[in-house]
């Protein structure tokens, strides 16, 4: 029987802490609480955890710097924030600083679990998948077996949504895809007004980091009244 997964939260409110942490405990996770970004942050490094749940408030420094200096550090585990119900402007700072997911306040158990079995079965389950291994984009390699991408000689430093998203987009290469269609294939569940947001913010962020310019994009390309697609082949 493999080890079951481990789930760092961070969040400093006592209630909703202990009731996370028991919750998950009771579905068969390894978890460990942290109520501070610091100390989390340390924890991470110090014993990588699979999976992070992350509240945008906390008493020392806020979730967005803790996402921001985990992703700077290659940390590139899955991260699901909590943001509370109407702030849109945390969910979209929350997704610019790297975050995968989010859930708002106030939140069911059955939700939350659900978006962290997507999460962990996108990041750590469903990369070698059963279509070609290699993946050829212009001068992109994608590798799925060892979630990388390489540019030329450059290996790119992607989120594991980042990468989930360039691989969905070139496995529909020349397809134009809705958000809702994007938002179904990458993050697993159907689409929502506000999740508008969790699409466009994450190909701004794939642009910058495929595209030559990423002011006037080639690759990805917007479609009006639609989404996005990934270019014809020339």
């Amino acid at each position: 029987m493999s080890d079951p997964f481990s789930i760092l939260i961070v969040e400093d409110d006592p209630a909703v802490g202990r009731s996370l942490q028991d919750g998950l405990k009771r579905e068969g996770y390894r978890v460990i609480w942290k109520t501070l970004g610091e100390e989390a942050i340390e924890r991470a490094v110090d014993q990588p955890p699979d999976l992070i749940i992350l509240d945008v408030r906390l008493p020392d420094i806020s979730g967005f710097d803790v996402c921001q200096r985990l992703r700077k550090l290659k940390m590139r585990q899955p991260i699901l924030m909590l943001t509370v119900r109407g702030e849109e402007m945390d969910k979209v700072l929350g997704l610019e600083m790297g975050a995968d997911d989010y859930v708002t306040k106030p939140y069911s158990l059955r939700e939350l679990l659900s978006r962290i079995r997507a999460l962990l079965r996108r990041s750590y389950g469903d990369l070698s998948g059963t279509d070609a291994d290699l993946l050829y984009v212009e001068d992109l390699v994608i590798d799925r077996t060892r979630g990388q991408v390489h540019l030329g000689d450059q290996l790119l430093s992607l989120s594991p949504t980042e990468f989930r998203l360039l691989v969905y987009l070139a496995r529909n290469r020349g397809q134009a895809l809705s958000r809702a269609q994007i938002l179904d294939g990458v993050w697993g569940y159907d689409a929502e007004v506000e999740n508008e947001a969790t699409v466009n913010v994450n190909i701004r962020r794939l642009r910058e980091k495929i595209e030559h310019d990423p002011s006037r994009p080639a690759l990805i390309l917007t479609v009006p009244g639609i989404g996005y697609r990934l270019a014809d082949k020339p």
